[in-house]
């Protein structure tokens, strides 16, 4: 059974930096597609960006364009999230979730049902 453990958040100013990062255990990462998600106080949970099987197709939200970078380093068993430029309007928190992905399908999902694993989620606060 495939988890996922969020790491990385905390507090920081507007304008900084922050790089989280999404572990597997129980299983390796090669065939998944992995997504990360964030939910703000009072908001739906949203996909920002996902990263295809291969690692050679990755997808943003508009609000994530040119700021966020996803990332995954299956050696590692890890997929990462790089995030630049934060404003107050970042802040949530944010989930990795991972779905296996057919050889077929290159793509990948900024949809909740998109995705079958979930981790926990860690905290992202942004101060103006």
């Amino acid at each position: 059974q495939l988890q996922l453990v969020e790491s990385g958040g905390g507090l920081v100013q507007f304008g900084g930096s922050l790089r989280l990062s999404c572990a597997a255990s129980g299983s390796t990462l090669d065939g998944y597609a992995i997504g990360w998600f964030r939910q703000a106080p009072g908001k739906e949970r949203e996909g920002v960006s996902c990263v295809n099987r291969r690692g050679d197709i990755t997808n943003y939200a508009d609000s994530a364009k040119g700021r966020l970078t996803i990332s995954r380093d299956d050696a590692e068993n890890t997929v990462y999230l790089q995030m630049n430029s934060l404003k107050p309007e970042d802040t949530a928190i944010y989930y990795c979730a991972a779905v296996f992905s057919p050889l077929f399908q290159p793509m990948c999902g900024l949809r909740n049902r998109d995705y079958d694993y979930w981790g926990q989620g860690t905290q992202v606060t942004v101060s103006s």
